[in-house]
């Protein structure tokens, strides 16, 4: 059985983030609106109160948040269908064209670093990329 370096791996994957995350973009916004939107890309539309579950904000932090992204027309406000006095979070078609946007920069700058890599790198990344997608599933599962 091979081991894994947990430590090392660690290590890694964080210092990849740190780069990735930071990948330029056509516009500036902070960690906090880019994490915002790309959660209400993915499991959108939500309430302000499951937002915050995601989210590394207290509230009042949040709603000032959510209320910028709103004025800047990035994310709309309807009520929840199930509980008039709650409100539903989505992206417009403006929030949605930013998560697009800085997706396609990420995936041309990542392609021009993996371009850098040995066909052997390159396979092995390939086969990597199932795993880390797995490791994602059972974090996500014991969430």
């Amino acid at each position: 059985m091979t081991e894994v370096d947990a430590e090392r791996l660690t290590r890694v994957i964080v210092d990849f983030n740190t780069i990735f995350i930071r990948l330029p973009s056509v516009r500036r916004f902070n960690f906090s609106t880019l994490s915002v939107l790309h959660t209400l890309s993915r499991s959108g539309p939500l309430r302000l109160t499951d937002l915050l579950a995601t989210e590394q904000l207290k509230q009042p932090a949040l709603t000032s948040l959510v209320a910028k992204l709103e004025e800047d027309g990035l994310v709309r406000r309807r009520p929840d269908p199930t509980d008039g006095r709650a409100m539903l979070l989505s992206l417009t078609p403006a929030g949605r064209r930013v998560v697009r946007s800085r997706h396609t920069n990420r995936v041309t700058k990542l392609t021009e670093l993996v371009d850098q890599l040995t066909d052997a790198e390159r396979a092995v990344l390939a086969e990597s990329v199932d795993v880390l997608a797995r490791l994602t599933d059972i974090a996500a599962e014991e969430a």
